[in-house]
């Protein structure tokens, strides 16, 4: 009898739990953001997703619905903004130069308007999938759920800021054509204005006024004479882009990688930085455990502000007899770029050419200006985000055109 019944209790065990694998599969399979979290977070999963034609949202047009992770940890959708007689959306993300040129301005329009029923969300629209380190070069972050709370709190924005970058549906009901592009709602969730900001990229030049003129519009119930406005930024990053960001990373990939010896007085010269770059050296080593981990995140620096005044520069610190292994190492990582290995046979040469301060211990990173200014120096493994706000904020590089 208690065979039977400790039978029964595993069947029926076992029938729940195919139930509830059932249940996530169809929540997932419906692109039910809630069905991806972990103990109760919002984790992300940017999903492959399907060409399609995207259309801008029509004046007069009832608000789309949406249900989309805050950086704030929390769901929102519309009925969470119900209260505003107007209510302001703008499609904005991390990385691009002009959304980040009106991240002030967005700021100071939501504190302006404090007093007033307006409610402004902000939402990403961007799938990270389709997105190459290369067009990273005016960040020091891209368009991940997780780099959104770091960017957020790093400016203090006094809005909502929301994530649709895992199926990109609100983003396709929307039809943002760049980033920023601002939606003007009335209390009846009819769309009133779509467009730009203003049309000074430049911070300090202008304060959102034309989107100002149109929520002052909806507020007094008066007709807005220009409702559609062109806006300028970047595209968005639709999932379907994937292919385009594949190619690229595979040509990386084939680019040829070589290992060039250097000595002391060559050395000497790298610090010396007689280029007109912002130049980032790091010495390292192939028997060094924190070097070779660090490694792909100097590649990724690389690539994000080589097409701006900067260039990594790699010098490996094993002896000569190892230099197969070194460039072996290097042609795993595609490291494409000016790789050099230490030729002389002692390496307090190579120390001293490098730093006369540092005490030898690997791996050792340098940014130098043009004459060989140093602005950045660190002994040990690199905070990769610290680094590259050094690098974005130096003024040879920049956030904006």
């Amino acid at each position: 009898m208690k065979n039977f019944s400790l039978i029964r209790f595993l069947c029926l065990l076992s029938f729940l739990t195919f139930l509830g694998c059932e249940s996530k599969k169809d929540d997932a399979d419906s692109g039910n953001i809630d069905a991806v979290s972990r103990n109760g977070e919002f984790v992300a999963n940017p999903q492959e997703i399907k060409e399609q034609e995207v259309q801008l949202l029509p004046i007069n047009a009832t608000a789309p619905d949406f249900n989309l992770p805050g950086v704030d940890g929390k769901f929102y959708s519309l009925k969470d903004f119900s209260d505003a007689e107007v209510l302001v959306i703008i499609f904005t993300c991390n990385h691009c130069p002009t959304a980040q040129a009106y991240e002030d301005r967005m700021i100071q329009l939501v504190e302006d308007y404090t007093s007033e029923s307006v409610r402004v969300v902000a939402i990403s629209p961007n799938s990270v999938n389709a997105l190459l380190w290369e067009e990273l070069g005016y960040s020091d972050m891209g368009d991940s759920y997780e780099e959104m709370k770091i960017r957020s709190h790093d400016k203090g924005y006094n809005f909502v800021y929301l994530y649709d970058g895992d199926t990109q549906e609100t983003s396709i009901k929307y039809g943002p054509v760049a980033t920023p592009h601002a939606y003007v709602f009335d209390a009846e969730r009819k769309l009133k204005y779509t467009g730009r900001l203003d049309s000074s990229e430049k911070p300090g030049t202008a304060n959102a006024e034309e989107l100002r003129s149109a929520i002052d519009a909806v507020l007094l119930n008066v007709e807005i004479l220009e409702p559609v406005t062109k806006t300028f930024g970047c595209s968005v990053k639709w999932g379907w882009k994937m292919s385009w960001t594949n190619k690229v990373n595979e040509d990386w990939a084939k680019m040829p990688v070589s290992l060039e010896e250097i000595n002391e007085d060559g050395v000497k010269m790298l610090m010396n930085n007689d280029s007109d770059n912002l130049w980032l050296i790091n010495i390292w080593a192939t028997w060094c455990g924190p070097c070779v981990i660090e490694y792909p995140e100097f590649l990724n620096i690389h690539r994000m502000y080589v097409g701006r005044d900067f260039e990594f520069i790699s010098i490996s610190a094993d002896k000569m007899e190892h230099k197969a292994k070194a460039l072996d190492f290097l042609k795993r990582k595609h490291s494409s770029v000016n790789n050099y290995i230490f030729s002389g046979t002692d390496i307090y040469k190579l120390i001293e050419a490098v730093d006369p301060d540092w005490d030898g211990a690997l791996p050792y990173t340098v940014l130098i200006e043009p004459d060989g200014n140093v602005v950045y120096k660190k002994m040990g493994t690199i905070d990769p985000l610290e680094l590259k706000k050094i690098i974005v904020d130096h003024p040879m590089i920049g956030r904006y055109y």
